[in-house]
C-alpha cells in the first residue's frame, strides 16, 4: 500500500522538517488570507513525515503562526482600503444573524466554519477586538489541530503505519464531513429562526 509518510520522506529526506513545517505553515497562511484550503488534510499529511508528538508540536505552531499572520494582514488590509458602508452593514447583519455573534463566532468556527474570510469579518464588524479575535482563533486552533494531532499519534502508536496512515486519513475525512455538515445544518436552522423572527 502506498504510504505517505514514505514518500515525504523519500521526497524532503531524513533532515528536511523544516521544509514540511513552512509547507504547513504556508497551507494555513493561504487559507486565512485568501481561500480554503482544507488546512485539517495538510496538517495530517505532513505530520506522517514525522509522527511523533514533539514534531507534531512544532507543526500546530507552524498552524497557530499562520492563522494569526494571515487574519492579522487580511485585517490590515481591509483597515487600508476604504470599504463601503453598505458592506459593512451586510456583514453585521450576517454577524447579528449567528446564534454567537461577538468574538467568540471565532471558536464555533473550527466545529461549523461559517465565517469566511475572518480577518475581514474582524475589521467590518465594529463591536469586534483582534486581540480579542485572535485569543479565540488560537485557541479553536490548537483545541482542533491538537485532537487531531493527538488521534493520529494514537493511531501510529497502537497500528502499523499502513493501517494507521488509512485510520488517519478516514479520521481527517469524517472531521472536515462534520464539520460541512454542521455549518450547513447551522445556516438552515438560523435561516429558518431569521425568517421567523
Amino acid at each position: 500500500m502506498f504510504s505517505i509518510g514514505e514518500w515525504m520522506y523519500d521526497l524532503f529526506g531524513p533532515d528536511n522538517a523544516v521544509i514540511v513545517i513552512l509547507f504547513v505553515f504556508l497551507i494555513f497562511f493561504i487559507d486565512a488570507l485568501f481561500f480554503p484550503t482544507l488546512p485539517e488534510l495538510f496538517f495530517i499529511i505532513g505530520f506522517m513525515y514525522d509522527p511523533t508528538f514533539t514534531f507534531g508540536l512544532q507543526l500546530l505552531g507552524a498552524a497557530v503562526i499562520a492563522e494569526i499572520s494571515g487574519i492579522s494582514l487580511l485585517y490590515w488590509i481591509v483597515e487600508h482600503v476604504r470599504v463601503p458602508e453598505r458592506i459593512k452593514k451586510v456583514a453585521d447583519r450576517y454577524v447579528k444573524f449567528l446564534v454567537v455573534s461577538d468574538e467568540r463566532m471565532l471558536l464555533v468556527n473550527r466545529v461549523a466554519p461559517m465565517i469566511p474570510f475572518a480577518g475581514a469579518f474582524i475589521s467590518l464588524i465594529d463591536s469586534w477586538r483582534l486581540s480579542k479575535a485572535l485569543f479565540y482563533v488560537v485557541i479553536g486552533c490548537v483545541i482542533k489541530y491538537g485532537i487531531i494531532m493527538l488521534m493520529s499519534g494514537f493511531f501510529f502508536d497502537y497500528f502499523e503505519s499502513s493501517a494507521a496512515q488509512t485510520y488517519t486519513i478516514i479520521f481527517i475525512i469524517v472531521v472536515i464531513a462534520v464539520s460541512m455538515a454542521a455549518a450547513f445544518l447551522r445556516k438552515r436552522k438560523e435561516g429558518i429562526t431569521n425568517e421567523n423572527s
